[in-house]
């Protein structure tokens, strides 16, 4: 099983500035994936930031399945955690530009849209880290269950 804590004391000195590039570079795969949904879904002014919405909390599923097949089905090393959750879907989800979204719309007039946004993003996140999980917790089981017959 997979360490679900990663523990840097062990490894040589360089092994955390490798994995910081590495984060970084993944990082930067993940931003250009949301920046490209951005380009693609464009938010009209004044309007609900449909796509960041949609991107916080696809990114919070994909966490939930990755945090629970790293450390409890696959055997990964510890490293792969930080390099594909904080790394990939740490650079594709995106709570600053929330914040921004949530000011531009009650600068644009719209405070109960801004409200909405403020407390819908994160519990839609959480939710979706709990669905993500659960499912491929479950998921696993059925498999495993198959292999067993």
């Amino acid at each position: 099983m997979g360490s679900p804590v990663v523990d840097l004391a062990d490894e040589p000195a360089d092994r955390g500035v490798q994995l910081g590039q590495g984060q970084l570079c993944l990082a930067l795969l993940g931003a250009l994936a949301r920046y490209g949904l951005g380009m693609a879904f464009p938010r009209p002014p004044g309007g609900f930031p449909w796509t960041t919405f949609a991107i916080n909390v696809t990114g919070c599923l994909l966490i939930g399945v990755l945090m629970v097949a790293i450390t409890e089905i696959w055997d990964v090393p510890a490293w792969v955690r930080p390099l594909l959750g904080v790394g990939v879907l740490g650079g594709f989800t995106t709570f600053s530009t929330y914040i921004v979204d949530t000011g531009q719309l009650l600068t644009a007039g719209a405070p109960r849209e801004a409200l909405l946004y403020l407390v819908a993003t994160p519990v839609m996140a959480l939710a979706a880290v709990w669905a993500g999980s659960t499912a491929t917790r479950s998921l696993a089981r059925r498999a495993a269950g198959r292999r067993r017959v």
